[in-house]
């Protein structure tokens, strides 16, 4: 998901999405324990797009405007 996407919806959807990455990253923790997928990029992705949601969230708390071309 790019950041513009992340950045339009709201602070609730966006612990929505939070939630739901992290059920995903536990659950290919428990495929890569059971054997069922050894693929290391997948969980690296999971967990830069969890930071990317909290980032967004954080500065959405913050009230930082990182736009392009916004004005401050």
């Amino acid at each position: 998901m790019k950041v513009d996407e992340i950045r339009s919806k709201s602070k609730q959807e966006i612990l929505d999405e939070i939630e739901a990455s992290r059920r995903e990253l536990l659950n290919v923790r428990f495929q890569w324990q059971a054997g069922e997928s050894r693929d290391p990029t997948q969980r690296k992705d999971i967990k830069r797009s969890i930071a990317r949601l909290a980032t967004i969230l954080r500065e959405m708390d913050l009230g930082i405007s990182k736009h392009p071309g916004a004005k401050e």
